[in-house]
């Protein structure tokens, strides 16, 4: 399905090295917007970046890390440099690391909130006023997070850092809402379920990645580009029109 009103967009979206972040960054210049991809691997992001430019769309790769101010608000003014003012933003960007509470995994759990919790408001926070900024000026502006269906579901033993971190997610977006819509900017929540990205090549456990292979053979994945069909979607309707918060799942998972 081809989208109408993304022509000409200007977009962010963090962790575009791999996965959805991939996936959202290729589809989105597919239909006419310019696309800042921003993560840590250069290589990759550069790889991504020239087979978008050779099939005819528009991407900048920028080297960026989510948990780091300074490359953060390097990263902003980067974009801003090639691009101009950012309307659509895309918090991508997570780790996933399970593991038993009582491992006391302090650097695992310091990880996840800096990624998945601090590194979706240091980006929030370096476009903002890009945001407000085309919305005053009349243009559609759109603020994406990322969250995941565990920030509800309470069945994945070990999983309750990472539950909780895309809980944190889940409820700002919902918040932010009430900052953003007034002003004409929309938030959107996406959760994913399970889905085909290199999260799980994160899980340092034999037995708790095992689980998770047993998960998907049982229920099945979505591809990432199933995610960024409906990243495509949100940020494509008529500019009143904010879907607030979207589940996404394998039919199989409850």
């Amino acid at each position: 399905m081809s989208y109408q009103n993304l022509a000409g967009r200007t977009v962010v979206v963090t962790g575009a090295a791999s996965g959805i972040g991939e996936a959202v960054a290729v589809r989105l210049a597919a239909e006419g917007a310019r696309v800042a991809l921003l993560a840590r691997r250069a290589e990759r992001l550069e790889a991504i970046a020239g087979k978008i430019r050779a099939g005819g769309g528009e991407a900048l790769a920028v080297v960026a890390d989510v948990t780091d101010d300074a490359s953060v608000e390097a990263a902003a003014a980067r974009v801003r440099e090639a691009y101009g003012t950012v309307d659509l933003v895309v918090n991508n960007a997570g780790v996933m690391l399970p593991n038993p509470i009582d491992e006391g995994r302090i650097d695992e759990w310091q990880r996840m909130l800096d990624t998945n919790v601090t590194g979706v408001l240091r980006i929030i926070r370096a476009f903002t006023g890009d945001l407000v900024r085309a919305a005053e000026e009349g243009r559609t502006a759109d603020l994406v997070n990322i969250s995941s269906i565990g920030a509800h579901v309470t069945n994945f033993t070990n999983y309750a850092v990472y539950g909780a971190t895309k809980a944190a997610v889940t409820h700002l977006s919902a918040l932010l809402r009430t900052e953003f819509g007034p002003r004409d900017v929309r938030v959107t929540n996406i959760e994913p379920g399970l889905t085909e990205t290199e999260l799980s090549t994160h899980i340092d456990s034999e037995e708790l990645s095992g689980q998770l292979d047993g998960m998907v053979e049982a229920i099945g994945t979505l591809a990432a580009e199933e995610i960024a069909d409906v990243v495509g979607y949100v940020a494509s309707r008529p500019r009143h029109v904010n879907l607030r918060q979207i589940m996404v799942l394998p039919t199989r998972q409850a």
